[in-house]
């Protein structure tokens, strides 16, 4: 356990961690505040500034990331039936789909390790001059409950390749696999205060990590009015750089040339995949006007198929959603999209009495006013438009305030090439929908977000850029 749990542990707050599926408590775990986000910033700090993993090659930094990953891999039935516990999930969704990609997130970071490095650079003059790309120091790091373990590694490893610290604070709905994680990464040598993970209240520990003088950079996922206030209290404290992965309200186009069947499927685990509770959510149907009935009505007999249940039971597709708070806005749209004439083809209410469980639910007859078509859900709730024209429904697509990802089925070539360029997201699947690679950026326009997250463009988040210039005297060349 690092030092920062530990500290925690003996300041005596504690809060309860739930689990959606009954609403009973999990555990009571450590309540991090101001004063822990403090100490955690110290023992940061410290280890960046006096510590040996900056100053480790980095291939040594390197070794250490693929010890976790052997740990994790290791121990990953039991990481997977905690985030199923603490996140509502399907089991076989942790563990053969989330703790894998921890893994191999953790092999592409650790084989970044070694090759991040400057240029040489020519100028006008007899000057020798270089970039360093240097770590730029104690990291603070803020992660949501929908993805706890896919998240937190998104966000630490490539930090942890670049050489730098970092205080990291879980989502208080999900805390318990990033202590577990933790635990992993110290066992695999990460040395003291590299990596501390403090448990706690947004408003609380979160403020005071995005407001701390003495945190270097920032990274937050999560709801896009918590992005603004993280990026507002980053700007006024020491105008530290901030990444940003917010919300969206994801379009999946299906063009009249498409195969129903297929399309059917895929927009169906576009929306419905977490339970709904997926920032990049194929959360706006929109099907051409010449196979509209046709999908519809396939779309609703296969939102009816839909096992929910116990997300640790075989054949279950759909888990409870993750708190109160969140199963009662869904309930709360799901009523809007009713009152607002759209037509309810399946679902619309809670499933059973115990825990966070709603209904697979489809509204069709949506159009673009609606607040389901408008707002992120983050829930089981399917609206399916209707398009006539490629440039209309590209319009329609792109007038809203996000740009997280879209998806575009199609035959077409010559389609799918006019879409991936005239939709304004960050992410666009033809095809496909949630294909996840180490390697492949994910992040957004407008208000879906600030930077990337994954693959080599992550990496500049957590680095310094320095020109170093010398003068050079009778130069054979330059």
């Amino acid at each position: 356990m690092s030092p920062m749990l530990e500290t925690c542990l003996a300041l005596g707050k504690t809060f309860p961690v739930y689990d959606p599926r009954t609403a009973e408590v999990i555990a009571n775990v450590a309540e991090g505040d101001a004063e822990d986000i403090d100490r955690a910033v110290a023992t940061a700090r410290k280890a960046f500034d006096e510590g040996p993993w900056p100053k480790m090659t980095p291939y040594e930094r390197s070794r250490i990331m693929l010890r976790a990953a052997d740990l994790i891999e290791k121990n990953m039935e039991e990481l997977a039936a905690l985030e199923t516990w603490n996140n509502g999930k399907p089991y076989v969704q942790s563990l053969k789909s989330e703790v894998p990609m921890v893994v191999r997130l953790l092999h592409y970071y650790a084989g970044w390790a070694d090759k991040i490095h400057g240029l040489t650079v020519p100028g006008d003059g007899n000057y020798h001059i270089q970039t360093l790309h240097e770590p730029i120091g104690v990291a603070g790091q803020i992660v949501p409950w929908n993805f706890p373990v896919l998240l937190f590694t998104w966000k630490v490893a490539p930090a942890l390749a670049c050489g730098n610290t970092i205080v990291l604070k879980s989502a208080e709905q999900t805390p318990l696999t990033a202590l577990y994680l933790a635990k992993l990464f110290h066992e695999a040598g990460l040395p003291p205060g590299v990596l501390n993970v403090v448990s706690g209240y947004g408003p609380t520990a979160g403020a005071a990590l995005a407001s701390h003088m003495d945190v270097d950079k920032l990274s937050f996922t999560g709801h896009c009015d918590t992005g603004k206030i993280v990026q507002e209290l980053a700007a006024k404290s020491n105008l530290k750089p901030v990444t940003l992965e917010l919300g969206g309200k994801s379009p999946f186009i299906i063009f009249d040339d498409a195969d129903v069947d297929q399309a059917v499927e895929l927009a169906h685990f576009a929306l419905f995949y977490n339970q709904g509770q997926c920032c990049c959510a194929g959360s706006r149907t929109y099907v051409h006007e010449r196979v509209y009935d046709e999908f519809v009505e396939k779309a609703k007999a296969r939102a009816m198929r839909r096992i929910v249940g116990d997300p640790f039971k075989n054949g279950v597709e759909q888990g409870p959603q993750i708190d109160p708070e969140q199963f009662q806005k869904v309930l709360r749209y799901i009523r809007s999209g009713i009152e607002s004439n759209a037509t309810l083809e399946c679902g619309g209410d809670r499933l059973g009495n115990r825990g966070y469980f709603v209904q697979p639910t489809v509204f069709s007859d949506v159009t673009d006013d609606m607040l389901i078509a408008q707002d992120e859900i983050f829930g089981p709730v399917q609206s399916i438009l209707k398009f006539k024209e490629t440039d209309d429904v590209i319009r329609r697509a792109n007038k809203t305030r996000f740009g997280l990802a879209a998806g575009v089925f199609t035959k077409s070539a010559d389609t799918a090439n006019t879409m991936m360029r005239a939709l304004r997201a960050g992410t666009v699947w033809i095809n496909c929908y949630d294909v996840f690679d180490a390697a492949i950026p994910f992040g957004g326009y407008k208000l879906s977000g600030i930077g990337r997250e994954k693959g080599i463009y992550s990496l500049n988040a957590y680095l310094q850029v320095k020109a170093v210039v010398q003068p050079v005297k009778n130069p054979a060349w330059l």
